[in-house]
């Protein structure tokens, strides 16, 4: 099992940029495909980003191609996106989670590690 902690949100004006960072405990971090999710109010929760257990591949949704990056440190056990040109349409709780497999996944269902989430807010 794995425990994640979020960290790093907060209020940035339109145009800027923000990481948010995922901290893992737990067994091999190496042995989990990570995944970002957001959730903005009135909203389901949606993909953002996700990468492999060894970190060789990434994908992300359309919506933030281009402007955000996720990428994982296995050593220090943490994940991190890089969010920029931000929008005010990306403003949402970001989460991060786990999932037992080392391939990557879009759906939520296919994650069963969660993050207590980070709010993320862009002014316009």
């Amino acid at each position: 099992q794995v425990q994640l902690v979020e960290s790093g949100g907060g209020l940035v004006q339109a145009g800027g940029s923000l990481r948010v960072s995922c901290s893992a405990s737990g067994r091999t971090f190496s042995t989990y495909a990570m995944g970002w999710f957001r959730q903005a109010p009135g909203n389901e929760r949606e993909f953002v980003a996700t990468i492999s257990g060894s970190g060789g591949i990434t994908d992300y949704a359309d919506s933030v191609k281009g402007r955000f990056t996720i990428s994982r440190d296995n050593a220090k056990k943490t994940m991190d996106l890089q969010m920029n040109s931000l929008k005010p349409e990306d403003t949402a709780v970001y989460y991060c989670a786990a999932r037992d497999s080392t391939w990557v996944r879009h759906e939520s269902s296919g994650y069963a590690y969660w993050g207590q989430g980070t709010q993320v807010t862009v002014s316009s």
